[in-house]
């Protein structure tokens, strides 16, 4: 051992014996290198899998983030749209929302998140920044339902804004065009005319825009026109719109405002719906 240390007489042996023994203990490590790097394999696999199914996750939220902020940018946008339309309105307006569509697949209805205890009252109406929505037609403490212009029972006096001509707007059921009635074959309709609220009812205030006339067919042997209208206001698209607590006796000012933000000399206002007093109820 004195000789080995001081002269490294045994290291030529040593390595023999190490160059020889190396293929062997290869062989012999080799189960446990396999049996490591498949745990390992598996482990970075798991590890993985696990992070590509958080970034799915994460994705997912993203995405559902990015559609709620489109839809409250909207909603703002339509917000200030109102308080422009209050800020130009001569009288009282109450902000309000729509909380659902009740499960009638026959008339147009809406309920809304403001009844009696708001100050709302039976017949008010209901308008955006566009024109009239619709009418309240029941009304609760804390809630009421609005009829929309495409109800079967609606109908509204309307003014041709461009010649003044005064006729009734109806609503004809869900998805169908307004029907302007009343008016003899000659009238001076044409297509694009814009329909606004007479107020000669005392119940919509005048100069709201209703509708735009679509088409026109006119009958020569029945002396009568068959006029199809659409809306003014997207009556199934915002959540907010204002009712407008307007009384005749006090408010009966010229007054026309439409989507432009425009005023002018005032001619008319939304329609009293034409039904029995049960259906009010």
């Amino acid at each position: 051992m004195l000789i080995d240390f001081r002269y490294k007489a045994l290291d030529p042996i040593r390595n023999n014996v190490n160059w020889i023994l190396r293929p062997l203990e290869y062989v012999m490590m080799t189960p446990r290198n396999a049996i490591e790097g498949a745990s390992e394999y598996f482990t970075t696999r798991g590890t993985l899998d696990k992070e590509n199914q958080e970034m799915k996750v994460r994705q997912a939220e993203l995405s559902l983030l990015a559609n709620q902020s489109e839809f409250l940018l909207i909603e703002n946008q339509n917000l200030r749209q109102l308080m422009d339309l209050q800020k130009q309105t001569p009288f009282k307006t109450l902000p309000v929302e729509i909380l659902f569509n009740p499960p009638n697949p026959i008339s147009q209805r809406i309920v809304i998140n403001r009844g009696s205890n708001d100050g709302l009252k039976l017949g008010n109406p209901i308008a955006n920044d566009a024109g009239i929505l619709g009418q309240v037609v029941r009304i609760y403490d804390h809630s009421a339902e609005v009829s929309l212009l495409e109800d079967r029972d609606f109908a509204v006096p309307v003014q041709v804004a461009r010649n003044g001509l005064r006729a009734a707007v109806f609503g004809t059921g869900r998805g169908n065009p307004l029907e302007l009635r009343y008016l003899p074959v000659a009238s001076d309709l044409e297509v694009g005319d814009v329909l606004i609220t007479s107020g000669i009812d005392g119940v919509y205030p005048p100069g709201f825009a209703v509708a735009v006339i679509s088409r026109i067919e006119r009958n020569a042997d029945k002396n009568s026109s068959n006029v199809l209208c659409v809306p003014v206001a997207a009556v199934n698209r915002y959540r907010q719109a204002l009712a407008l607590l307007y009384d005749p006796q006090y408010d009966a000012k010229p007054s026309v405002v439409n989507k432009s933000g425009s005023s002018g000399p005032g001619v008319m206002s939304p329609g009293r719906r034409q039904t029995r007093e049960r259906g009010m109820q």
